[in-house]
This record gives structure tokens, sequence and C-alpha cells, in this order.
């Protein structure tokens, strides 16, 4: 495969994931960490810290932006609920290192 093919289906997919994240308001980000081990939070810092290998500055809140559909505070006043005591814990015991 052509890296041109491939860059152009890694993109395509990054859409989808985001596009399917953004429609999944119900998945809270401390379900995506202890399942998983990343969250929407991540995925925009990702994106975030690859731009800047190019040289582009992207500030954190334009980056969430992408990957919540929406500014970040207002994500969170519509969708954010608060953690359970379970999530807390699972959260503490398999995501020890993210902050």
């Amino acid at each position: 495969m052509e890296d041109k093919t491939r860059i152009e289906l890694e993109a395509a997919a990054f859409r989808r994931l985001v596009a399917h994240l953004q429609e999944r308001t119900d998945v809270q980000n401390i379900d995506l960490m202890n399942l998983a081990g990343f969250c929407r939070n991540c995925l925009s810092r990702w994106y975030r810290e690859e731009a800047a290998k190019k040289g582009i500055e992207i500030p954190d809140p334009k980056a969430r932006e992408v990957v919540y559909g929406m500014p970040y505070e207002e994500w969170k006043a519509k969708y954010q609920q608060e953690a359970s005591a379970d999530q807390k814990k699972a959260f503490e015991k398999a995501s020890p290192k993210h902050g």
C-alpha cells in the first residue's frame, strides 16, 4: 500500500473514531480510561502533540474542540457526570499515572 493511501485510511479511521466518541456522550472519560487506558482528553492531547511535531501550535482548548465537537466546558456541562466511587476506585487501580 502506498504511503498516501495508508495516511488517508488512517485519517479516515481517526475521523470515524472522533465521530463515534462525539455520538456516544453517554460514555464518560473515566469509563474509557478504566477500560482502554485513554480518553477524549488523551486523544486531543495526542492530536496537539502531533501538530507540534510539524511546527503547528494548537491550543489545548482548540484540540479538545476537535475531539469533543464543541468547547470542552460546554461538553462537560451537557454530558459529564460525577464519577461513582466504583469508577474512581477502578481508575486509581488501573491508571495511577494518568493526569
